[in-house]
């Protein structure tokens, strides 16, 4: 196209560009819509319909990665889309699973004639996060250690030394081809002589070198987190339905959320991955996702599990409030900032809904946001986003059907509708 300022003068000659480098001096100015047939999620404020759908995106080459990062603070509708986001996608063949800390989506699982899978302290139901799915790749030794580190880690607020290291993988491997964490447990208070003999020590030796590695992870199985993850997993749970929930809103609150998290993440995932081999196109969503990236340890088992979406034909999404969880967990320039900067770089879809002015400037700096987007971000009304799509940026309105509202309501106990 040929454009000229129309503040400088007539003489002036005109200056040719293209629409695409006019958009750097109008940002947010472009096309509607980003070309690519999806899901309905609203109105784009520049006019039209805004649709989405991860796996059209990265078929079409308009996303490297399928996964997507959700922020937004309480009452601003960033639980409305999600929800409504899900029950979408069901009904072009997907299928969902949803890690769900506060109990919030058994409405939807219901009305849809999903299962929802309730897990607390003392329950009925158990779950192996040791668990593998067949097919899903030849390295479940080092994922089922990766893992276990990250509880310990997380757990003992300090990394293992390499004693501990070593009385672990010896222990894992002891615990048999399907291993349970009170087996691992087991192994490390108890250890087999032949570790002993592998690893050059005496059995007495290696028994002290586990035992608070031990002591640590028997919690998981016969402490004050006991009754959800001491045994395999329960048979019989219906697992094929196109919304499978899970709920620990009884951990809520309490400060093993994250342990608990990443132990039920971790048996999703193979559930997951199961649903993926068959070829089905999965969707995996993380709501509180905060609680897992507290500490560096299990911020690296997240963003190792990331990074197996393309691999498994699985599109995540994790749902957090503030774009400040992901600058609170380091100092610049440490492990954990950029553990939290590469989770970004793994979620090619960033969704922004109204950030507070003290969230701004870390807002800019970890989404790479411009001046303007920046403005608009501390500005936005309830159930409109900023949708960073790619390269591609939107001002999105979610729309609500008449028969969606009472399955995302969560203003009901406050009497708003």
């Amino acid at each position: 196209m040929r454009w000229r300022d129309p503040t400088a003068p007539a003489t002036t000659a005109g200056h040719e560009t293209t629409t695409r480098h006019v958009g750097a001096l109008y940002p947010l100015l472009h096309a509607v819509g980003h070309g690519v047939p999806g899901v309905v999620i609203g109105t784009d404020l520049l006019g039209g319909l805004f649709t989405y759908d991860p796996f059209s995106l990265y078929a079409a080459g308009a996303l490297t990665n399928p996964n997507a990062i959700v922020f937004g603070q309480i009452g601003r509708g960033k639980s409305s889309l999600v929800k409504t986001y899900v029950l979408r996608q069901l009904a072009f063949g997907r299928r969902a699973f949803v890690l769900d800390p506060k109990g919030e989506y058994g409405g939807l699982a219901e009305a849809v004639g999903a299962t929802t899978l309730a897990i607390e302290p003392g329950g009925h139901l158990r779950l192996n996060p040791l668990d593998l799915a067949e097919g899903v790749g030849t390295d479940g030794r080092s994922r089922r250690l990766h893992l276990l580190e990250a509880l310990l880690t997380s757990s003992l607020g300090r990394p293992l030394s390499p004693r501990e290291r070593a009385a672990l993988e010896m222990a894992l491997d002891a615990a048999g081809a399907s291993p349970t964490i009170p087996a691992v447990a087991a192994g490390l208070l108890s250890p087999d002589p032949a570790a002993a003999s592998i690893l050059q020590t005496t059995l007495a030796e290696l028994a002290e070198d586990g035992r608070d590695v031990g002591l640590e992870l028997r919690r998981l199985v016969a402490g004050d987190l006991a009754g959800m993850f001491d045994g395999p997993t329960t048979e019989g749970l219906a697992l094929d339905g196109s919304l499978v929930v899970l709920d620990l809103s009884a951990l809520y609150g309490s400060p093993a959320l994250g342990l608990v998290m990443v132990c039920a993440t971790a048996w999703l995932q193979s559930v997951v991955a199961s649903s993926a081999a068959s070829g089905r196109q999965v969707l995996l969503v993380v709501d509180e996702a905060w609680a897992i990236l507290r500490d560096v340890s299990v911020a690296r088992w997240l963003q190792a599990s990331w990074k197996l979406s393309r691999a498994w034909g699985v599109a995540n999404m994790a749902v957090l409030h503030r774009v400040s969880d992901l600058a609170a967990v380091g100092a610049e320039g440490s492990e954990q900032r950029q553990l939290a900067a590469g989770l970004l770089l793994d979620s090619e879809t960033r969704i922004v809904y109204a950030q507070p002015p003290g969230e701004l400037a870390a807002a800019a700096e970890l989404l790479d946001l411009t001046a303007i987007e920046t403005e608009v971000v501390g500005r936005l009304g309830r159930g409109v986003a900023l949708w960073k799509v790619g390269s591609h940026a939107s001002l999105v309105r979610h729309q609500l059907g008449a028969l969606e509202w009472e399955l995302i309501d969560t203003d009901r106990a406050m009497g708003r509708r």
